[in-house]
């Protein structure tokens, strides 16, 4: 049965050139089923205090497992450029908007 991450993801600071660099690569891996067994459900960036500029990511996840979560993360071009200060991934009791819960 497969289950959802939450991840949560910070840019290192003055990074904004190198996300807007790497953004359609990066969305692209977000979106190509083909190379790992995961599904972003949704996401998308998250936004400074004036809510103007990106500043990290926000991803839910359907997965397996943590590794394969994690093995997806590793592919990400933000990842592998080294934009992110700090990831946490946390498994995910996705209730409230399931379209799978509804009755």
């Amino acid at each position: 049965m497969a289950q959802y991450f939450a991840v949560f993801a910070t840019d290192h600071p003055d990074s904004l050139s190198l996300r807007q660099r790497l953004r359609p690569s990066h969305q692209a891996h977000l979106r190509a089923n083909d190379s790992h067994r995961v599904v972003v459900r949704f996401g998308g960036p998250t936004l400074d205090d004036a809510a103007v500029a990106m500043n990290g990511t926000l991803l839910v996840i359907e997965a397996g497992s943590l590794p394969e979560v994690e093995a997806f993360l590793q592919d990400d071009p933000y990842v592998q450029a080294g934009l992110f200060a700090n990831i946490q991934i946390r498994p995910w009791n996705w209730s409230l908007g399931n379209p799978e819960m509804r009755g």
